[in-house]
């Protein structure tokens, strides 16, 4: 449906900076198409590889920690294992956070073990 919009009115730019995460995404999507290459449509506002960074928590860590900036302790789990195995290493508390997220939905945080597990465990 964009690129039939891109493809119809033929715009110089496109700027996802003022749309929020759905045009933010959809910027990524026809980039990573080549639709912008196709129609020669200049992103501005931000390029797709900083909107990628921003949007990848284990990318976003590893380009502050480049530039010298500190960072908190904190891992990447998919499993409960996984998740515990980072918890003994980081401390409590612990900010659980889901893999995606609209808005921060689904965020929880665990001052201990007994709280930790039901958090984890959540589908």
């Amino acid at each position: 449906m964009v690129e039939k919009i891109i493809e119809r009115d033929r715009p110089d730019a496109l700027l996802p900076t003022m749309g929020g995460q759905t045009a933010l995404n959809t910027a990524l999507a026809v980039a990573e198409r080549g639709i912008l290459d196709k129609y020669n449509v200049e992103l501005i506002g931000a390029k797709v590889d900083s909107i990628k960074k921003a949007e990848d928590r284990n990318l976003f860590k590893k380009a502050m920690v480049k530039i010298g900036q500190k960072v908190p302790p904190s891992g990447h789990a998919v499993s409960i294992e996984e998740a515990w195995s980072i918890v003994e290493e980081t401390g409590f508390p612990a900010i659980i956070r889901p893999s995606f997220t609209l808005g921060g939905t689904g965020g929880s945080i665990a001052y201990s073990k007994k709280e930790f597990v039901p958090l984890v465990s959540m589908p």
